[in-house]
């Protein structure tokens, strides 16, 4: 089988791993990277025995599959480059600032038939895997993910930065349309919300309750779902899930049995390459579709303008 010829654009704190992870994959050949410091490009690039491009048209020409690890801000100008130029893409959350660029993005991928893929790594964590089966059409969700603070993602509010994650996992879910957004939003040390509190309600019934926090002391990502059956926590850092059940007949005690979960230690962002790779050697819809990702950016963007509607406070 011959491997697929991959680029890594952008190899930052994140990219370096996507160009570690293709450079070791029985799938692909890393052949090239490039980033705006060129020499961190040749750093990385010779870590892995791959060429460091001068420019991004340059490292097209030598490519099939690519992996955008750049700013949000620029997913939109880098992914429509390589989406007309017939490559394949990989491009990390979100996967672009406005739902109007997403659109663009996923009817450029279909023109010219392309696999675009988003890098919502979570669902890819093991522990969300090993608990997905245990998920039937939860009513409330309870998410929390906090993070301390770095300068790495303030280029955008923390909607797109870190609530955007839980938003793609209750929409995995099923829950349907979103009939009213509520939030409110803190800005303490960048120039857009670093505190977010969301609250979603779905056409169905069920309820979303997120808080995303990146000045937080200690980092936290956990959800919580409820359904008739029982509940479903899920630790996505420690890796550990619950599955609370109901038990007993109806008209005694309701009873509740309570299993416990340890997932694995696989890298997240290493199975989300080898589904993009096989997705593209399959010609199969993504995991994480461009169309998922496009949902995800415009409920985000929901939140984002009940936001401003609700108000937003400066520390």
């Amino acid at each position: 089988m011959v491997k697929l010829r991959a680029g890594v654009i952008g190899v930052g704190h994140l990219g370096q791993h996507h160009a570690r992870l293709y450079a070791s994959s029985p799938d692909s050949t890393l052949i090239g990277v490039v980033d705006h410091d060129q020499g961190r490009a040749s750093f990385i690039g010779g870590q892995y025995g791959a060429r460091a491009f001068d420019n991004l048209p340059d490292l097209l020409k030598h490519v099939d599959v690519v992996s955008i690890a750049v700013p949000t801000s620029a997913h939109y100008s880098v992914a429509k480059t390589c989406l007309k130029a017939g490559k394949h893409v990989l491009v990390e959350k979100p996967i672009a600032v406005l739902p109007i660029e997403a659109q663009e993005l996923v009817e450029l991928a279909k023109i010219h038939g392309c696999t675009l893929q988003v890098g919502h790594s979570e669902r890819f964590n093991p522990i969300m895997q090993m608990m997905r089966p245990h998920i039937g059409r939860p009513v409330l969700f309870e998410g929390q993910r906090m993070s301390v603070y770095s300068t790495r993602g303030t280029d955008v509010d923390v909607v797109l930065d870190l609530m955007i994650h839980d938003l793609d996992l209750v929409l995995s879910c099923n829950p349907g349309p979103v009939e009213e957004v509520r939030a409110a939003g803190l800005s303490v040390r960048s120039s857009t919300n670093d505190v977010a509190n969301a609250y979603i309600q779905f056409e169905s019934g069920c309820v979303a309750s997120l808080m995303a926090s990146r000045v937080a002391l200690k980092a936290m990502r956990q959800m919580r779902l409820f359904q008739p059956e029982g509940y479903v926590s899920i630790d996505f850092q420690t890796r550990q899930g619950v599955v609370g059940r109901r038990s007993g007949e109806p008209s005694s005690k309701p009873m509740v049995s309570v299993e416990e979960f340890q997932a694995g230690d696989d890298e997240p962002l290493r199975l989300q390459l080898e589904s993009f790779l096989q997705a593209v050697r399959a010609q199969s819809c993504p995991v994480v579709s461009g169309e998922d990702g496009m949902a995800a950016l415009e409920v985000a963007h929901r939140v984002l303008s009940a936001i401003k509607t609700f108000g937003q406070r400066n520390a």
